[in-house]
């Protein structure tokens, strides 16, 4: 029956006549299994693409759940890095300290090396190096802050033990403005080769602008002093001796006694000068040294 012929006649209904068909007896199977097959198929299809669906889904949530986390990670790293820069100014600012107290700084300090951990956390496929990199980074961060606490405590007993000399340090800035010229050699000023050693500090500002004395003592001269113009110099004990020079005009006298942060003259243009400003020397037992390393400001 399988492979027998089928003779299959059709009448249509209100009409003479008729159609006839000639089929095989395979066919009929045949043309099952390819529906069969063809609904298989669709419901297969069907279902590689609901998991597609659900896969793409999930790799999207993946991704924004590692964006979130690369984000974070680089907040926690600029965060590490902030606290690492601050406590490397608070090294400095307690190195300034001890210069200023004649304390020596800790020998294990010197050429200790800095983290710099503000690139390691870029490749995403390298995070958990760099992850393992910020914890060690913190653990040593955690170690340096805890030294730094034994060490502010001994500064802070030793500054209490020496009040008057602390007093007495040159801390605060002498006046407002901005530094036209540093300590130490610079070009000749007034024409002539080669150049000379700059004792001291020139902060420009405009003509009138108050000095304030930058911590007490004893006013030991005022007045004109040849290239310095009108200055004026205190005595602020250990060893320590400011000066002040191209004043306006002096507002204290030999022998005053001012506090820090007393109105002591003004800035002019008198003595040896090219425009407006304050020379401010610091010496230490006779010799000239940088204000900077005593100014905390």
């Amino acid at each position: 029956m399988l492979f027998g012929k089928y003779h299959i006649v059709i009448f249509k209904e209100g009409m003479s006549g008729s159609r006839s068909l000639r089929v095989r007896g395979w066919l009929a199977p045949f043309f099952c299994v390819l529906v069969l097959a063809l609904v298989v198929a669709n419901v297969w299809l069907l279902q590689r693409f609901l998991e597609s669906v659900h896969l793409e889904e999930s790799l999207s949530d993946v991704s924004r759940t590692l964006e979130d986390e690369r984000q974070r990670f680089m907040q926690l790293t600029e965060r590490v890095t902030e606290v690492g820069s601050d406590l490397e100014r608070v090294r400095r600012f307690d190195d300034k300290l001890r210069i200023m107290m004649h304390m020596e700084s800790d020998p294990a300090e010197v050429g200790e090396e800095r983290e710099d951990f503000s690139h390691v956390y870029l490749p995403l496929h390298r995070q958990e190096l760099a992850a393992r990199k910020m914890r060690d980074f913190l653990d040593r961060l955690s170690h340096a802050a805890r030294l730094e606490e034994v060490k502010q405590q001994d500064l802070l007993l030793a500054l209490r033990e020496n009040r008057e000399i602390l007093s007495a340090m040159p801390s605060i800035w002498p006046v407002t403005g901005f530094v036209s010229s540093g300590f130490g050699w610079r070009a000749a000023l007034f024409g002539g080769g080669g150049g000379h050693f700059h004792k001291g500090l020139d902060i420009s500002n405009q003509v009138g602008t108050t000095i304030v004395a930058p911590a007490q003592g004893k006013v030991t001269m005022a007045g004109p002093d040849g290239a310095y113009g009108n200055s004026v110099e205190i005595d602020h004990g250990a060893g320590i001796v400011t000066k002040y020079g191209h004043m306006q005009r002096c507002a204290v006298t030999v022998g005053t006694w001012v506090k820090r942060g007393e109105v002591i003259g003004y800035i002019g243009m008198t003595g040896r000068t090219t425009g407006p400003h304050l020379h401010y020397e610091v010496r230490l037992n006779g010799v000239p040294v940088d204000p900077m390393r005593y100014i905390l400001q």
